[in-house]
């Protein structure tokens, strides 16, 4: 594994241990956390067989040490407003109007842009397709494990009790969060054809 490899994984490996100090909701954190160490061994394994551009991997580990930060504060309750107030004297509900705390939305549009890139050069990897043919099949695989996701929270609530239930997932009264969490990772899927464009001259190497 490449030098900036390595500092990237052990930089979301120390977040993922810091965030599991004196928990708060450490069941409804373990939930979550549980998809943490899937994603850490699987990104591992893949770029073992396929190796990821230092880029792509980078943004995977990044995406992995906010969705720990995330699991730690149930998402729901990450203090963002806190923070901003004691950098600015605001909060960012105030400046914004929000009415909820938007945290899980964030994350849901840093998956799109933060796995689409590596989806997309694995593909090409694998298969010859063209650049665009390539983008397309990523953005699908990105909306299709949104929905998958969707549906194990909705099983794991399933067998929670309502209040454990609407801790984990989060929604805070909105009954159109799961198409809401779906459409942000489309989209941030979408936006990173830019950076694709850059790169489909670039060799692909299996």
């Amino acid at each position: 594994m490449q030098p900036g490899k390595r500092i990237a994984f052990a930089t979301a490996l120390a977040i993922f241990a810091l965030s599991w100090i004196a928990p708060r909701w450490p069941f409804e954190q373990a939930l979550h956390s549980s998809l943490t160490v899937v994603g850490l061994v699987w990104l591992w394994l893949h770029d073992r067989r396929w190796p990821m551009h230092t880029s792509h991997f980078a943004l995977i580990c990044f995406f992995i040490a906010l969705h720990c930060l995330g699991a730690r504060w149930l998402y729901s309750n990450v203090p963002y407003d806190s923070w901003a107030h004691a950098l600015t004297g605001h909060t960012l509900s105030e400046l914004f109007g929000w009415r909820r705390n938007h945290f899980d939305r964030l994350i849901h549009l840093l998956y799109g842009i933060c796995f689409t890139p590596a989806v997309w050069h694995w593909l090409r990897q694998r298969w010859p397709l063209a650049a665009g043919q390539g983008f397309v099949i990523a953005v699908m695989l990105i909306m299709c494990t949104s929905l998958l996701y969707e549906w194990l929270e909705w099983a794991i609530a399933l067998g929670l009790s309502p209040e454990a239930a609407e801790s984990y997932n989060g929604q805070q009264g909105d009954v159109w969060d799961a198409h809401a969490d779906m459409l942000l990772a489309t989209l941030g899927a979408l936006a990173t054809w830019p950076l694709m464009r850059r790169e489909r001259r670039e060799p692909v190497h299996p």
